[in-house]
């Protein structure tokens, strides 16, 4: 079946939360930050986007690939000058993140948000993030089709597009779309990529 991409409404994000708690389970930093235990993993990711991805939807755009009106694949997207969340932010998200993911696992994930923070362009620029493909539909060409329309939203926007990876097969995914490794840090102990897309 052909696949469409559309920007997601509300009613769609618990399916979103769904392809991300399956697709990115077994990201480096999520093992880290989440635990070792793919159950409990997996459930921590799916009760974290819950709180988080509404948040992303408001603040930006969050895009869908539908193969016959199913939800096979996401790519969220912030604005410039909105990705990195406000004191207010943080503090409304805060009693709602502890309970979902667990004390330890919220210092975890905090000391992750504060190193990607840093690395944070200056620039002006669209954040991409979490880009996320249903687990048994990899490799199919859904997440291209997702960067592509990402990437002519830019075009049109003439805008910079910046985002972080924790896996290298990644980076050389997104070297395909233009973007470029402005630098590398460890995050929890993880080697993760900084990439930045030159506005065109």
């Amino acid at each position: 079946m052909p696949i469409v991409v559309r920007e997601l409404v509300k009613k769609d994000l618990s399916s979103a939360v769904g392809i991300i708690a399956r697709g990115m389970r077994d990201n480096p930093l999520h093992i880290v930050a989440l635990g070792s235990d793919a159950e409990v993993r997996g459930r921590r990711l799916i009760r974290m986007f819950t709180v988080a991805l509404p948040g992303i939807l408001s603040k930006g755009v969050v895009l869908g690939a539908f193969q016959d009106d199913t939800l096979v694949g996401i790519a969220g997207m912030v604005p410039p000058g909105r990705c990195q969340p406000s004191m207010k932010e943080k503090l409304s998200l805060l009693p709602r993140i502890v309970p979902a993911i667990g004390g330890g696992a919220f210092a975890r994930v905090g000391r992750w948000m504060g190193t990607w923070a840093q690395h944070d362009l200056e620039e002006p620029h669209w954040h991409l993030g979490p880009v996320a493909v249903d687990a048994h539909l990899q490799g199919r060409g859904i997440g291209s089709l997702l960067m592509a329309e990402y990437c002519a939203r830019l075009d049109r926007a003439r805008a910079t597009g910046y985002l972080e990876t924790d896996k290298p097969s990644n980076v050389t995914f997104y070297e395909k779309f233009g973007f470029e490794t402005t630098g590398t840090a460890p995050v929890l102990n993880t080697p993760n990529w900084f990439m930045r897309r030159a506005a065109r």
